[in-house]
């Protein structure tokens, strides 16, 4: 049994943020980010879910016959309620078997004239199919929105993911990479879409002081807390908390409400993400390079996939994704790692139909294959402050647990 490690690790590799971050300065965090990854002007927004959010509601202005939104039955949560949010209807496409990406086949009996958007999925940082969703979209009128949620840095063909399609978003949320502990940005590399977005977004999420108040309060927070002697308190705490009262679901996060929140990101934040921001580049860099020297190792697990990006395509990397044998051994191996402290995790608990408190939301489906991703997947951070001994644990911990017959 491995031993339970003194200060956590985190389950993402987020950038931690400095004390001279927080010091006053331009609000310039959408055009800094838009600079290093090279894309058309981003819109910055309080939240990935409200970039999306203001790309459903921009788009359903503009086609308002066409009501379905399409999805990786295996997402967060927080998609199929944005769309309900928005008027619109949840339709769920299960996966590849054992991949993030949606079933081609069935995305094709997923879509008609009735889809207004196609959302592919850059899950875990790691690049997804686009090109088949614009195929698909191009066929039935529809729109492609990239979910890019938790892939900020990744590159595609040479350039930043999220511009393939129509839209884009990303998430600067709590540990994922860089952070103003909630915010969001959007792409489109169309103009007047881009005026359209600022449009919507200027009537549907205007500045709110109390919302602001909040989320500055919680971003001192996190600068505070988000590193190994505080992440117990904050995160490692709550995680085993919630699992003695059996639910997983509030270990990982994943139980959301509705209304999501809808509102202006004010000046200090964005000048703190844009203190930040100066030091993404290199913190990205840093986290390829840790992950390019542990892949070797994971690969060499007997019967887990460590899910990677296609050719031609460089993912970011906040953690790695794995799917072992059967559920059995996944259960086995968190019954060691989820609550030692060692930033081992799962990142969606279910497909979305399996969800209780989405129920009248998203749809009944058979969708087996995401059931059984959400079965097999553990997740492992990378953290700059995972040591060599602490990998080594892990892998010899799930070493152990593939062994058994």
């Amino acid at each position: 049994m491995l031993p339970r490690r003194h200060h956590e690790l985190p389950p993402t590799a987020g950038l931690p943020l400095k004390l001279t971050d927080l010091r006053p300065g331009a609000a310039t965090l959408a055009a800094d980010i838009a600079a290093q990854l090279g894309t058309p002007p981003l819109a910055l927004t309080c939240s990935g879910t409200a970039a999306l959010l203001i790309a459903l509601a921009t788009l359903r202005e503009l086609k308002p016959a066409r009501r379905r939104v399409v999805m990786p039955a295996y997402t967060c949560p927080l998609v199929p309620l944005a769309v309900h949010q928005a008027g619109l209807e949840p339709v769920l496409c299960d996966l590849r078997f054992g991949h993030y990406d949606m079933d081609p086949d069935g995305l094709r009996a997923a879509c008609d004239e009735r889809t207004l958007a196609i959302l592919p999925t850059h899950l875990a940082g790691r690049v997804a199919d686009v090109d088949d969703a614009l195929a698909v979209a191009n066929n039935v009128g529809a729109y492609v929105i990239e979910d890019a949620a938790q892939a900020l840095g990744a590159r595609r063909d040479g350039g930043s993911v999220g511009l393939a399609g129509d839209l884009g978003f990303f998430s600067l949320a709590a540990g994922k990479g860089l952070s103003i502990y909630e915010g969001g940005l959007l792409a489109a590399r169309d103009p007047d879409l881009r005026e359209r977005l600022a449009r919507t977004a200027a009537r549907i999420a205007p500045y709110q002081l109390g919302w602001e108040l909040r989320r500055s309060v919680e971003l001192l927070g996190y600068a505070a807390l988000y590193r190994p002697h505080g992440l117990r308190l904050a995160y490692g705490n709550p995680l085993r908390r919630a699992l003695r009262d059996g639910d997983p679901v509030a270990a990982v996060g994943d139980d959301f409400a509705l209304p999501l929140p809808l509102h202006a990101v004010g000046r200090w934040r964005q000048a703190v993400g844009a203190h930040a921001a100066r030091r993404l580049p290199a913190f990205l860099e840093q986290c390829t390079a840790r992950a390019q020297h542990h892949l070797p190792r994971l690969r060499a697990l007997p019967g887990v996939t460590v899910l990677d990006d296609p050719a031609g395509a460089h993912g970011s990397w906040p953690f790695f994704f794995l799917l072992l044998p059967d559920q059995r051994r996944r259960d086995a191996a968190l019954d060691q790692l989820w609550q030692a402290g060692y930033g081992v995790s799962r990142l969606f608990i279910h497909a979305l139909p399996d969800y209780a408190y989405l129920d009248g939301i998203v749809p009944a489906a058979a969708v087996p294959n995401a059931r059984d991703f959400a079965a097999r997947s553990l997740t492992i951070g990378n953290s700059a402050w995972m040591g060599e001994r602490d990998f080594d644990g892990i892998c010899q911990t799930l070493m152990a647990v593939l062994s058994q017959s």
